[in-house]
């Protein structure tokens, strides 16, 4: 009898022990049903957050001023937070909860890379040791990396861009000096790039508590870290090499593939013609969350989505490839609702009294109706206006003419997009 009532109890719990979540960072490769998130009650965004880039940025809802022949926003739009922008300009063109300090997931690696790159060079090699994994996460992304094998700066580097491989983080964090002065790293060069709703906590973007950022600022970091060669060239790879065991003599290869389904096409989703990177990520407390950055005609947009709840698979995607669509559609058709503001080091005309890009006032108001939705002209106060014009005469948000040139993807083999980008020359 016994037996029987604990057999019992036993086979309706497995149900429950099945479903439960992990707070863990997916590899974002396998596709995922409708989710059952879309029929709770979902939180509202603060009242009050940051207004860096443009007072409207602070505002909770939906921000666009749309011109004449401008298109609507796409309908149907679930992300809690996401921003379109313009990369080279720095021009916000839309943005919904801009501000609203969300679990980032893997997109927090951008930040990462954008960080350490500079300081690690690919060439260098480094024996991985069991201390330098013992800390990556349960149910963690993985990409693959073994103790006592040695691997390159940059194999561990395509494991972190790929495979959103939180071991390759750990072994690259060690050899930066450790878990938590990478930590710091991080967290400073955010503050330099005025990514002030960054709080970072563990470098690979697993949950952890109190570790938030925004889709305005994985926008600004991804916009950095594109500016960067090797992030380029690392964000657009499709798929890679990557060192196995030893067999005899030999090192064997295994091929790891990139996660953003922008970019590979997998399971229902097409790539998006003219991406070009950059980080896709997922975790229990984040849910999905994506930036990417794609060119066509000549205009290159940066794009972020967190968190959409409609319950449909693969929305994080969809969504973002309907805000790319309607942002080069939109494009000179719309009054820009803010701006990406430039790093507090980069050169700034001295206008009047108008300080530096760190300032909260990147752009002046416009009116809106009572959804949140801008619909008017200017009426920011003046000092405002002309902080935005010095910002955007000296450095254009932050000063980068992004251009994708040529190239297209080829199966089994790295995309061939190239993105350059200069700093102007500072004014007298």
């Amino acid at each position: 009898m016994k037996k029987s009532v604990l057999t019992i109890a036993a086979a309706s719990l497995l149900p429950l022990l099945l479903v439960a979540p992990a707070a863990a960072d997916s590899h974002d490769d396998k596709p995922k049903g409708k989710s059952k998130s879309a029929s709770k009650k979902q939180p509202n965004p603060p009242a009050a957050m940051s207004t860096i880039g443009g007072s409207l940025l602070g505002r909770a809802g939906t921000q666009v001023t749309l011109g004449k022949g401008a298109p609507v926003l796409p309908k149907g739009l679930s992300g809690r937070s996401w921003i379109v922008a313009d990369a080279e300009n720095g021009d916000v063109l839309a943005a919904h909860n801009a501000h609203w300090r969300l679990p980032p997931a893997s997109t927090l690696k951008m930040l990462f890379a954008d960080t350490l790159l500079p300081k690690l060079p690919k060439a260098t090699t480094h024996k991985v040791s069991a201390e330098e994994l013992e800390d990556v996460g349960p149910g963690s992304s993985l990409v693959g990396v073994k103790e006592d094998l040695s691997y390159s700066v940059h194999d561990l580097w395509l494991g972190v861009f790929l495979r959103s491989g939180n071991d390759a983080v750990h072994v690259l964090s060690a050899m930066n000096g450790g878990f938590d002065k990478t930590v710091q790293d991080m967290q400073a060069h955010a503050e330099e790039l005025q990514a002030l709703d960054t709080q970072v906590v563990s470098p690979d973007g697993y949950d952890a508590a109190g570790q938030v950022s925004s889709a305005y600022d994985l926008t600004l970091i991804a916009r950095s870290g594109m500016q960067k060669k090797d992030f380029r060239e690392y964000a657009s790879t499709v798929s890679a090499d990557f060192p196995g065991e030893m067999d005899g003599r030999k090192r064997e290869t295994f091929e790891i593939q990139n996660t953003n389904r922008l970019l590979t096409g997998d399971y229902g989703i097409a790539p998006y013609k003219g991406v070009a990177g950059v980080k896709n990520g997922n975790t229990t407390h984040a849910g999905a969350t994506f930036t990417g950055v794609a060119e066509r005609n000549g205009k290159v947009l940066l794009v972020t989505v967190m968190n959409p709840d409609s319950g449909e698979s693969n929305a994080v995607y969809k969504e973002t490839a309907e805000l790319f669509d309607w942002g080069f559609a939109a494009s000179g058709k719309v009054t820009p609702v803010g701006e990406l503001v430039a790093p507090r080091s980069a050169p700034v005309k001295d206008v009047g009294k108008a300080g530096p890009a760190k300032n909260e006032h990147g752009v002046g108001d416009t009116a809106g109706n009572g959804n949140g939705t801008g619909n008017g002209t200017g009426t920011g106060n003046a000092a405002d206006q002309v902080a935005s014009a010095g910002r955007k005469e000296t450095s254009g948000g932050m000063g980068t003419a992004l251009a994708i040139a040529g190239g297209a993807l080829i199966a089994l083999a790295a995309a061939v997009f190239v993105v350059n980008r200069r700093w102007p020359s500072p004014r007298g």
